[in-house]
């Protein structure tokens, strides 16, 4: 499978690139980026470690890359400022991510090739490369609330004590601040979380908070997020290289689950090699079930002042 990044200098799409050449199974990754001069520095670092991962080929690239890329990940896009929310992202970013789509399109797609968006905010651009690639909408997905689900489970797993990889609990929704947590499937290890010892009321209270708080908390003091967010573009990325089939909350478009129609957000997902191949509908309480609407009318009032 190829690879292509594009936004692949910075700091997001290359903690990707690295994360895509840790795990061994791409075959080719491509870093596109408009400062090439950077783009090419942090392939030629990557190059350099080579012989220690994987037979990859990695290289710094020009658009025309994505004519014949299997997945291209676009994460270009201006940061988010430590006070403003995702969605506040919207008037500064469509601009160039409409120029990004352009290109991408002039330079071609592959019949079968799957556009990734991770660039904020994530559920509306997603939107909108459905509107304005002309690919089938299983085709186009959004990185959505994946990072937000990884936050979650690994600040629970280190309040408990308990391994990350065992705490199975999701954020569905927007990726901002209507996220919805889903509480009332959660699970340690296979065992219900609300009778796991030690599991309270407050602490899950305060394990949510942080979660909301945390993008915010990474970009204050470091500047932003590089590397989770490339571990979970990776960990999509490898569901549809092995065409694993999992659930993920990855964001795409809506026709009919928990009644949402015509938004890209987050629901439980089946990915696999085609993008999209389904969705799951889990009973939810019904707090959940409002919030998941609640999320879909927030981000149909921004794509209503954008298109």
């Amino acid at each position: 499978m190829k690879v292509s990044i594009i936004g692949g200098g910075g700091l997001v799409g290359s903690c990707a690139g690295f994360a895509l050449q840790a795990g061994r199974i791409v075959r080719e990754i491509a870093l596109i980026d408009l400062n090439q001069e950077l783009c090419e520095g942090q392939a030629l670092d990557l190059l350099h470690g080579a012989s220690l991962l994987a037979d990859q080929t990695i290289t710094a690239a020009p658009t025309a890359a994505v004519s014949d890329s299997d997945v291209v990940v676009i994460t270009a896009g201006l940061r988010r400022k430590p006070e403003e929310s995702r969605l506040d992202l919207i008037n500064r970013n469509v601009a160039l991510f409409r120029s990004i789509l352009a290109d991408v399109k002039k330079a071609g797609l592959k019949k079968e090739a799957i556009c990734f968006v991770v660039s904020n905010p994530v559920d509306v651009l997603t939107y909108l490369a459905i509107r304005e690639l002309g690919l089938p909408p299983s085709q186009v997905i959004g990185l959505g609330t994946v990072l937000d689900t990884t936050r979650l489970r690994s600040m629970l797993a280190q309040r408990l004590n308990v391994a990350p990889t065992q705490v199975g609990v999701t954020i569905l929704g927007e990726h901002g601040d209507s996220m919805v947590p889903i509480w009332s499937n959660a699970q340690i290890a296979g065992l219900p979380l609300d009778k796991y010892p030690g599991v309270t009321p407050t602490l899950i209270q305060e394990v949510e908070k942080k979660t909301r708080g945390s993008g915010a908390e990474v970009i204050k003091k470091k500047g932003g997020a590089g590397f989770a967010v490339g571990v979970s573009i990776a960990d999509v990325v490898h569901c549809m290289a092995l065409d694993q089939r999992r659930i993920l909350p990855v964001s795409s478009l809506q026709s009919g689950a928990y009644g949402l129609r015509d938004v890209a957000i987050s629901v439980p997902t089946v990915v696999g090699r085609k993008g999209v191949l389904g969705t799951v509908e889990i009973e939810l309480w019904p707090k959940e079930k409002i919030g998941l609407q609640n999320s879909a009318g927030v981000l149909r009032e921004t794509l209503a002042k954008v298109l």
